[in-house]
């Protein structure tokens, strides 16, 4: 099951090649929109037409409005696998596999990766495109403490072009998926550990998230605040977390901030390590912080490498987590995730590498993450241990939010390959779920403000 770094560099070389011979590394403002597409992929599909030319954000089937099952009005909801990966054809198709996908189908007993025709479904609105042509001529800039988004034209992608790997990162932390959305019953699970004979965890919350530099027009990250995420966290179930909420914070320049309230206590209480590495509460120390969507915060500890683009198959378009008619429950196995609530196309993504910086620490020392050209999201990742070991594998879902015009952070699974447990979380499918809500002005939703999110606020709202 151990995997020594080395593997992730047998490829290394050709994918710099790869990424040497795409055109996206020495385009111009003026090819957005032409050559490029407004988020500055490559608008071509590849030579053998198995990944098609980007036409645009495609909406959905005529009739649908929130509240209605959103893969029911996907167009392509009717879909049938192309073919199935699996150990017995692992080699023939690993040069389009992560490091981590070709582990899982190795070591996990009746694992497959179930491959589905390509959609390029994602698109940006008209504004933010608008914004992504500032930054590429010039307004995204990195700080001069060499990680900290100093300047950028928001909602937009700061570098559409990046040339470092911390440039590629921002693209995806920074990424348009509204001004903020609900989840009022979203659902986590936690496998069970090999052989305990225990039931798997799930977990139920009511969410909100504001991202107060995406209102339509053009900020920056010193306005707001420099907030560049806040979001409230309020669990549902199981009965033993009932009542504990928390807030946090995310910065362009500056640490997270982090409040929880406990009931017990009937108090909120700074957690001022609740980031990087930290677990998450409740998840019996299974899941850190930034592993989220493969991951999510502070870039500062890592050293990031850009080391080109290459063509893999990764999760998308995973509308079976959001299937308000289905039950996710059906989809859960005892080692992973069952390839009925999985689905693969081939996509273009960057390739990226992190590496811890000297004089810092972090539990994966060493990570990858593959990040989507069309959307900048998160698609894969791994994490090394600190003997070089593969620990765990990530997958995420971009997925269209119809009334956005753009793709968010869809569903997300990671296998502990240490461990043998699995978290599946953003699940919005089954008995009792409700569907996310997106919204696109902050006027929607009165919560939709930085006062709401305050730790004065949090402390009032729980206690009602």
């Amino acid at each position: 099951m151990k995997m020594k770094l080395e593997l992730m560099k047998v490829s290394a070389a050709a994918i710099a090649l790869a990424a040497a011979m795409s055109g996206s590394w020495a385009a111009g403002p003026e090819d957005l929109g032409k050559s490029l597409t407004p988020s500055g992929a490559e608008m071509s599909g590849n030579s053998d037409a198995t990944i098609p030319v980007w036409t645009g954000a495609e909406p959905p089937r005529a009739g649908w409005i929130y509240g209605k099952n959103r893969k029911t009005y996907w167009p392509h909801s009717d879909d049938k696998p192309l073919f199935i990966i699996d150990a017995s054809n692992v080699g023939k198709y690993a040069d389009h596999l992560t490091v981590g996908e070709i582990e899982l189908l190795k070591t996990k007993k009746g694992y497959t990766m179930p491959v589905y025709s390509t959609h390029r479904d994602c698109g940006i609105p008209d504004f933010v495109a608008k914004n992504t042509v500032l930054n590429a001529q010039g307004r995204g800039k990195i700080g001069a403490d060499g990680w900290s988004l100093e300047d950028a034209a928001l909602p937009g992608i700061p570098f559409p072009f990046p040339k470092t790997g911390i440039e590629a990162i921002w693209n995806w932390l920074a990424k348009y998926q509204g001004v903020g959305n609900e989840e009022a019953r979203a659902v986590s699970y936690l496998s069970a550990p090999p052989g305990s004979g225990r039931d798997g965890l799930a977990y139920v919350s009511s969410d909100v998230f504001f991202y107060p530099n995406a209102q339509k027009g053009t900020s920056s990250p010193k306005d707001n605040g420099g907030v560049q995420i806040a979001s409230h966290y309020n669990a549902l179930e199981p009965a033993s977390q009932l009542g504990f909420a928390s807030n946090q914070t995310y910065y362009y320049n500056k640490d997270n901030e982090s409040y929880a309230y406990f009931p017990g206590q009937r108090r909120v209480r700074r957690q001022p390590s609740y980031g990087y590495d930290a677990p998450i509460i409740g998840f019996e120390n299974q899941y850190p912080v930034d592993d989220q969507q493969v991951f999510y915060g502070n870039p500062d500890r890592y050293n990031w490498k850009l080391v080109g683009k290459k063509e893999l198959y990764v999760s998308y378009n995973n509308f079976l987590a959001w299937d308000s008619t289905g039950d996710y429950k059906q989809n859960l196995g005892p080692d992973y995730v069952k390839p009925s609530g999985r689905r693969y196309e081939l996509h273009r993504v960057w390739v990226l590498e992190a590496t811890v910086k000297d004089g810092v620490r972090h539990s994966a020392p060493k990570r990858t993450v593959y990040l989507d050209e069309d959307s900048w999201m998160t698609v894969a990742g791994e994490d090394y241990d600190a003997k070089g070991n593969l620990w765990r594998v990530h997958e995420a879902s971009p997925t269209p939010a119809y009334e956005l015009g753009a793709c968010v952070a869809g569903t997300y699974v990671f296998n502990d390959l240490i461990s043998g447990r699995y978290v599946w979380d953003q699940i919005w499918s089954g008995q009792g779920t409700k569907d996310t809500r997106f919204f696109t002005d902050r006027s929607q939703d009165p919560r939709l403000s930085l006062d709401w999110f305050s730790p004065e606020n949090l402390r009032a709202i729980s206690e009602r």
